[in-house]
């Protein structure tokens, strides 16, 4: 649950999202869902979460569904730092 709240956070800032961020759970759609997530925040987010987490994303890692929910996201992350 800890790393969703930092990803979470995380995604708050790069996006502005404010206090809509409490609203979010590991269920809630991205993609589609939140209109300050597009192809060049999508972007921004790939490079917060490298200097957030101390992890490195190459190319053909990202696809849509890393960025399908909070959850996925979060997975995403815990797999790339096991």
């Amino acid at each position: 649950m800890q790393r969703l709240d930092e990803v979470r956070n995380m995604l708050a800032e790069v996006l502005g999202l404010g206090e809509r961020k409490k609203f979010l759970s590991a269920d809630s759609t991205l993609l589609g869902a939140l209109p300050e997530l597009d192809s060049m925040a999508v972007i921004s987010v790939i490079s917060a979460l490298e200097e957030w987490f101390g992890i490195a994303v190459d190319d053909d890692e990202i696809n849509a569904n890393i960025f399908r929910t909070l959850g996925s996201l979060t997975n995403f992350v815990d797999q790339k730092l096991a």
